[in-house]
């Protein structure tokens, strides 16, 4: 099978043209391909695949082989793919995905994509969209028992349930423990991506992500995306921002108007490949 390895500030997948490639159970295939000794090594798999509404759809499987709503790291790399790959050569593209079709606006230089901004859409904070089992339509810097610890947390739906805490430094934090024990919690039905943010200034953030399916990742489009907002909403930062992450940075606005969240990064093509299967 043929393949792609991208990046988007250090958050890698594995991505499959299936306008050419044909995929059987990408749920086992993206744990195979995903694990960094015996397999390519990502965060997990995305592939392109033909759509009607369209100019492509991208279907995300994390590295556990669980299927993603959204990833914002990986559309902009499949934005990239598409354009110079001749898929679809304009700077204006749509996306399908399972949190709907994104329009994605490409920075081409010289036939390159370079940078990519994408309409990520509404931020959603009632509960029962996110999905959030909690007796309030929202959590917005709510105190919650996990266990024996309680955090103040604020929840969202960028596509993808994420659950955001404010905390002093970013590297003090042990991510390890605090992130698949809030992930699995039993009020996250579906589980939830957990961000840690530390807020350096109003257009600054810092911060880390245990991603649900791929424990700590180096970069989270949704989630920097979720972090910004919920800075915005507890009055931390303004709706402009611009989040540090462990792979690189991300510009995030939140337009007063629409109420849209617009997400501007890098796209990096890492190498082609072929993997007998």
């Amino acid at each position: 099978m043929k393949f792609t390895k991208m990046q988007g500030i250090g958050n890698d997948y594995i991505y499959i043209n299936c306008f050419e490639e044909k995929v059987q159970n990408p749920s086992e295939l993206s744990v195979k391909l995903s694990e960094r000794h015996f397999g390519i090594g990502s965060d997990g798999i995305i592939l392109i695949e033909p759509s009607e509404k369209a100019d492509c759809r991208m279907d995300i499987y994390n590295a556990d082989g669980s299927q993603a709503m959204m990833c914002g790291n990986g559309i902009r790399c499949v934005g990239k793919y598409v354009y110079e790959r001749g898929i679809a050569k304009k700077d204006v593209l749509k996306v399908d995905t399972m949190s709907g079709v994104k329009t994605l606006f490409l920075d081409v230089q010289d036939g390159k994509v370079r940078s990519v901004k994408v309409d990520m859409g509404k931020p959603d904070f009632h509960t029962a969209d996110i999905p959030v089992e909690y007796p309030k339509e929202q959590l917005i810097d709510e105190p919650v028992a996990f266990g024996s610890d309680k955090y103040r947390i604020t929840c969202v739906s960028m596509g993808n349930p994420h659950c955001v805490l404010f905390v002093d430094s970013v590297n003090g934090v042990e991510i390890e423990k605090i992130g698949p024990k809030l992930e699995c919690d039993r009020i996250f039905p579906q589980r939830a991506n957990i961000e840690f943010v530390q807020v350096l200034s109003k257009d600054e953030i810092n911060m880390r992500v245990w991603e649900r399916g791929s424990g700590e990742t180096w970069a989270c489009g949704t989630g920097a995306c979720a972090a910004a907002v919920a800075c915005a909403v507890n009055h931390k930062t303004g709706r402009s921002v611009t989040v540090h992450l462990k792979g690189g940075d991300l510009q995030i606005e939140w337009d007063e108007k629409t109420d849209t969240v617009r997400m501007r990064g890098p796209a990096e093509f890492v190498f082609d490949g072929t993997i007998e299967l």
